[in-house]
């Protein structure tokens, strides 16, 4: 059993939202492990990911680098470079700015992981006519 308690922060204008994800068995945990394939499969044809995709796709890392015991700063720092802002739609990397997820694996102790900027934000260049 996996449990996911993540809390997003975006814009400091935008209230957080938190999202409460549960993998109850072994078909839920495949059932995700298809969905990462599929939006891997995205961003290999150069596609945009959006805001729930991306979410996806970094909770499925934070899981996979908990169940192999690395460091928490470890997965901090291997999931600042997991996507650039290239591959996300436009709003994902400002409403990402920090997310914080709280894992129990196998109903062992939560675990805290907390990502800081994961996607770096783009520099928006205005050309004036």
């Amino acid at each position: 059993m996996i449990h996911i308690k993540l809390t997003v922060n975006g814009e400091p204008d935008i209230p957080p939202f938190t999202s409460d994800i549960s993998y109850l068995s072994k078909t839920d945990e495949e059932i995700n492990a298809n969905q990462v394939a599929m939006i891997k499969d995205k961003l290999n044809k150069k596609l945009r990911i959006n805001i729930n995709e991306s979410i996806t796709l970094y909770s499925a890392f934070v899981i996979s680098e908990l169940s192999n015991n690395m460091p928490i700063e470890q997965i901090q720092k291997d999931a600042s470079i997991l996507l650039r802002p290239e591959q996300v739609m436009i709003g994902v990397s400002e409403t990402l700015r920090k997310m914080s997820f709280e894992i129990t694996l196998d109903d062992k102790i939560p675990r805290m992981v907390i990502l800081e900027t994961p996607i770096g934000i783009s520099d928006y260049i205005v050309k004036s006519s």
